[in-house]
C-alpha cells in the first residue's frame, strides 16, 4: 500500500463507530490513541499493522482497530481516552508518556501497550522493567537516557558550541527529565544551557526568538507537540544558522540537522507483540519492559550545506542515512 493511500484509510478511520454493550462482538477491538496526526505516525501505525499480519491478526478480519488523534494537543488525551475505555476495546495501544499516563488514568482494567515512552520508571508509568504490574507495559525509547548522548554528537560535528537552547514541552514529566539529563552533560562537555521551557503551541515563537543570537544550537525534546510543530522549529533554526538536534529521523526531514534516537517504526512494530500476546491471554502486569534494538543517527546533508557546516567523514561514516 503506498504512503498516501495509507494516510487516507487511517485518516478516515479518525472517527469510528462506538459498538454498543449489548451488540455481540465477534473479533477484538484495538483502541488506538495518536498523539500526532495520521500522518506523522503514517509508518509507525503501518510497521505496527504489517506486524499484526505476521502474526495472524488482520485488521476488518479478525480484528478491529479503531483510531483518535491528539494531533498533538496534550489537553485531548483524557478525552479520547475516556473515549476509548466507554468505546470497551479489549486493548489500547499508544505512545508517549502523556498519552500513556492519560490512557492510564482513564482505566485499570484495560490492558495498555505503549509502543514508546521516555522513561517507564521515572514517570510511574510501571513499578518496574521486569515486573510493570498494573495493566500497562511496552517499550521504552530510553529518551532520558540518551540525552548525553545527543549533546555530544552534535558537539562532535560542532565543536565550538559554547550555548545551547534546550527547547522542551514541560507540561511531559518525561522531558522534565530529559532537560535535566541534557543540563548534566551540558556542564561536562562546558556548554551553558538556555532552556526554554513551554507548554502549548502559541509560546514556541517567543520562545526561540528569545535566543536569538545568543544560542550557538538548539536541542529540541522530542515529545508530540514539538513533533507536529518541527516544520516551524526548524525553518527557525536554519534561518538562524543554528544546528539542532532531536531524537527521530522526522525531525531531520522537516530540516533539522540531525537527529539520534532509536528506530520508532521497529518499536512500533514490537509493540504488536505485546497486543498478540494480550490477546491470547497474557496479563500486560507480566509482560517486561522492553528496550530499543534499533537505533538511527540520521543527518540532513542540505541543511549542514545551508549552515555553512562540513561534517567529518569519521562522523558520516557512523550516520544509519545521511539525507540530501
Amino acid at each position: 500500500m503506498r504512503r498516501r493511500e495509507f494516510i487516507a484509510l487511517i485518516g478516515g478511520a479518525m472517527v469510528w463507530p462506538v459498538i454498543g454493550l449489548a451488540q455481540p462482538r465477534s473479533k477484538p477491538l484495538i483502541g488506538f490513541l495518536g498523539a500526532t496526526t495520521p500522518a506523522i505516525w503514517s509508518s509507525f501505525i503501518a510497521a505496527f499493522i504489517q506486524r499484526m499480519r505476521e502474526l495472524g491478526w488482520i485488521d476488518g478480519y479478525n480484528l478491529a482497530i479503531g483510531y483518535r488523534w491528539a494531533e498533538g494537543r496534550e489537553d485531548r488525551y483524557a478525552e479520547l481516552a475516556a473515549d476509548l475505555v466507554r468505546s470497551k476495546v479489549d486493548v489500547i495501544v499508544t505512545g508517549g508518556t502523556s498519552a500513556v499516563l492519560a490512557a492510564k488514568q482513564a482505566t485499570s482494567e484495560i490492558p495498555i501497550v505503549f509502543a514508546t515512552a521516555g522513561d517507564p520508571i521515572g514517570t510511574k508509568l510501571v513499578a518496574s522493567l521486569s515486573h510493570p504490574g498494573g495493566n500497562v507495559t511496552g517499550l521504552s525509547n530510553q529518551q532520558t537516557d540518551l540525552a548525553g548522548q545527543r549533546l555530544e554528537l552534535l558537539h562532535d560535528v560542532v565543536p565550538s558550541i559554547r550555548h545551547v537552547a534546550l527547547l522542551g514541552n514541560v507540561s511531559s514529566p518525561n522531558v522534565v527529565l530529559e532537560m535535566n539529563a541534557v543540563q548534566v552533560s551540558a556542564a561536562k562537555l562546558g556548554i551553558e544551557v538556555i532552556r526554554l521551557e513551554i507548554g502549548k503551541a502559541s509560546e514556541i515563537d517567543a520562545a526561540i526568538e528569545s535566543v536569538s543570537g545568543r544560542a550557538d544550537a538548539l536541542y529540541v525534546c522530542t515529545d508530540p507537540l514539538m513533533t507536529v510543530n518541527q516544520v516551524r522549529i526548524s525553518t527557525w533554526a536554519i534561518r538562524q544558522r543554528i544546528p539542532t538536534i532531536q531524537a527521530f529521523r522526522q525531525y531531520v526531514e522537516s530540516g533539522a540537522l540531525m537527529s539520534y534516537g532509536p528506530n520508532f517504526q521497529d518499536l512500533f512494530r514490537r509493540s504488536a507483540d505485546f497486543v498478540d500476546k494480550i490477546l491470547r491471554g497474557a496479563k500486560p502486569g507480566d509482560l517486561p519492559v522492553e528496550q530499543p534494538v534499533k537505533f538511527d543517527l540520521v543527518i540532513n546533508g542540505t541543511t549542514a550545506k545551508a549552515l555553512g557546516l562540513t561534517i567529518p567523514e569519521s562522523f558520516l561514516v557512523r550516520a544509519t542515512e545521511v539525507i540530501e
